[in-house]
């Protein structure tokens, strides 16, 4: 008798169901195109949105916008000089903000691919980025695969991007000739999106418990490890994708429940681990007895710890928690974690006169602004001014304007009295310039600051005071400015994005920092990045290979002095009791960069080029490409006939991939 339930029946595997539902998704967004009147050999009226329009809708998404534009250069870094564009949205599928190519940027205008159109599938049918949003999933739509046939030279991979909250924010897409997109565009993509919406998770609960976890340690710190945010009785207030994975349940079924109910402990015991272990991590079971190792990240250290304070100094980094105003930083003059300015000198002619004229100034109280490309080291430059400046006993404090979230900046600039809004601290709080009294305030990405925050500060820069929100009497204050931006200032002041007043204020002396590949010291500066590596690792002293040091000058560095130093901590780990660093040292992905054709700049289709005017960024001459992948080819050549052709054992000398040696056996 036939029975359904005991004959054996063919297996499907994965890639067929994967195939199978990418195949019901695209017929569900057809229908929905057809639904809206759309036809396929007919190209719809596009509705480009005025530059005021525009204006007002970045204004409105500038949370978004502000957390997302430097993962799109890092993405489009990555597929850069394949005829592609990044490409920003908000919910609706309207283009924000766009980056690529330039060949392709008029290409893509000529299918209104660009800052204020809509590509919602209503507009435009199947595509990517619509048909994300409307499915709420990653998509890649290659080709013929677009529902208007005007748009089916394109491939786009695109992922929705959520709030902290679970909504929909925005979506992220690669768009480029079909030819020429990689087969990983869209796991790139889907990475780049949850970058965006972790720290955005991150910002959003700065001021509640947060728990970071994972099953695998080595996990904690990436994008991999799950981000829960708790109040302080233990209340559930949301969860990152990551987490709500590993905890089995979806926002909503997670919003019933509290620390204890999910991990089995009660909340006392977590406060206490994140006010005394000092970061170290704690071992926790969720739901079925799954183990995970979790570090807790609370709003404020203890408060008998005096510490610099520092408020969300990088995208890629954490916040680092508000300090008591009462426990300003004192220093002793010479202290290697705070070099002065003459510390900076590794002689680069540029860098030194530039330090010249900063000592010049010295005590002077002249605003300070430092422009330059990210990386550039601007902080560290405006440590090294408040260190050799007479306010250095006093506090430093620095504050990136594009890093805090807009609902957020007002309050944490100018502080708040108690009541002042909903979830106020009970008697509080001051802000970071009223932190800053009698020693500096360092605003960095200033060209980021919206423009409702540039008056208020205006004010505070003119009458030297401040007035907390929720507070009608102003508190006096006495500090020295140093702001910093890789934005053209001039060009936004043009644009109406910055104000004139507020730029006259703040560019007394205004600095220039030359980008890593314009430099002539790299040689020493790396050098001493290196030591200092090798001393933070408490390790002997290394050396670079004079092979490495070559290479070193040859590279564009488009990150600069960090990702110089990323570079030299990574080798200083994998020679790690060696005295030289050699080529088998170096990152398997600088390697690589090394023999790939030399990328073009990124072109930012709404707006000049960030960056100060008259930089002319060195490029590498063809010849010049040519020498590093004559020396890199070289070097596996070396290794493997040392290893006797075999291609693990080369790859292992050289510290590489596989699939890198397996390259140059195919180009031969």
């Amino acid at each position: 008798m036939h029975d359904p339930l005991t004959e054996s029946a063919p297996v499907r595997s994965p890639a067929l169901v994967q195939h199978a539902d990418a195949m019901a998704v695209l017929q569900r967004s057809r229908q929905r195109s057809h639904a809206f009147g759309l036809q396929r050999n007919r190209t719809p009226e596009v509705c480009v949105l005025a530059p005021r329009e525009l204006k007002v809708l970045r204004e409105r998404n500038s949370t978004l916008g502000t957390h997302a534009r430097p993962v799109m250069e890092n993405l489009y870094s990555q597929v850069a000089g394949t005829h592609s564009m990044v490409l920003l949205t908000d919910r609706h599928g309207t283009i924000l903000h766009s980056l690529g190519d330039a060949d392709f940027l008029a290409r893509a205008q000529r299918v209104a691919l660009q800052p204020g159109v809509a590509w919602s599938e209503e507009t435009r049918g199947t595509n990517a980025i619509g048909t994300a949003l409307a499915e709420g999933e990653p998509m890649q739509i290659h080709a013929e695969q677009h529902f208007l046939r005007v748009n089916q030279f394109l491939s786009c991979s695109c992922a929705p991007i959520v709030d902290p909250l679970g909504e929909l924010l925005g979506s992220l897409d690669v768009s480029s000739d079909h030819r020429s997109q990689g087969k990983h565009t869209l796991a790139l993509v889907r990475m780049s999106a949850q970058m965006v919406e972790n720290h955005l998770f991150v910002r959003h609960f700065d001021a509640q418990v947060q728990l970071h976890f994972h099953a695998r340690p080595e996990f904690l710190g990436t994008l991999l490890e799950g981000i829960a945010a708790f109040d302080m009785d233990g209340r559930f207030l949301s969860a990152n994708r990551s987490a709500a994975f590993q905890l089995g349940m979806s926002l909503r079924c997670l919003q019933a429940h509290t620390f204890g109910s999910l991990f089995g402990r009660p909340v006392s015991e977590l406060l206490a681990h994140g006010r005394s272990a000092g970061g170290e991590p704690m071992e926790l079971h969720i739901t079925g007895g799954v183990k995970v190792i979790a570090r807790v990240r609370l709003r404020r250290p203890p408060a008998s710890l005096p510490v610099l304070v520092a408020a969300n100094c990088d995208v890629a980094g954490e916040a680092a928690p508000l300090a008591p105003a009462s426990a300003p930083t004192r220093r002793p003059h010479g202290d290697a974690a705070s070099p002065g300015l003459e510390a900076l000198r590794t002689g680069d002619p540029a860098v030194s006169a530039l330090i010249d004229r900063l000592q010049r100034l010295a005590g002077r109280d002249i605003p300070v602004l430092i422009q330059g490309e990210t990386g550039t080291g601007k902080e560290i430059l405006a440590r090294a001014i408040h260190h050799d400046s007479p306010r250095r006993g006093r506090p430093l404090v620095a504050v990136n304007c594009a890093a805090l979230p807009e609902h957020l900046i007002e309050s944490e600039l100018f502080g708040y009295e108690e009541g002042a809004f909903t979830g106020a601290r009970r008697k509080g709080s001051p802000g970071r310039i009223q932190q800053a009294d009698g020693g500096t305030l360092f605003l960095d990405e200033i060209g980021d600051m919206p423009l409702a925050l540039q008056s208020r500060l205006l004010r505070v820069l003119q009458e030297r005071e401040v007035t907390p929100l929720g507070g009608g009497r102003p508190v006096p204050v006495n500090l020295s400015i140093v702001c910093a931006t890789h934005r053209d200032l001039r060009a936004l002041r043009a644009s109406g994005g910055f104000r004139d007043d507020l730029y006259w204020r703040i560019n007394g002396l205004v600095l220039r920092l030359p980008a890593l590949r314009e430099r002539c010291d790299l040689p020493a500066l790396a050098s001493r990045l290196l030591q200092q590596e090798c001393a933070a690792a408490g390790m002997a002293p290394q050396r670079l290979d004079e092979e490495v040091l070559a290479l070193f000058v040859r590279h564009p560095w488009p990150g600069n002095l960090r990702q110089l130093a990323s570079l030299l901590r990574t080798a200083c780990a994998l020679g790690a009791g060696e005295a030289l660093i050699g080529l088998r040292h170096l990152p398997d992905d600088f390697l690589e960069d090394l023999s790939s054709p030399i990328r073009p700049s990124p072109v930012f289709a709404e707006a000049p080029v960030d960056g100060a005017p008259d930089a002319r960024p060195h490029r590498p001459r063809p010849e010049e490409a040519l020498s590093l992948q004559t020396v890199t080819a070289s070097a596996i050549d070396h290794a493997l006939q040392q290893h006797g052709g075999n291609v693990s054992a080369a790859a292992r000398s050289l510290g590489v991939a596989r699939n890198t040696v397996y390259r140059r056996l195919r180009a031969r």
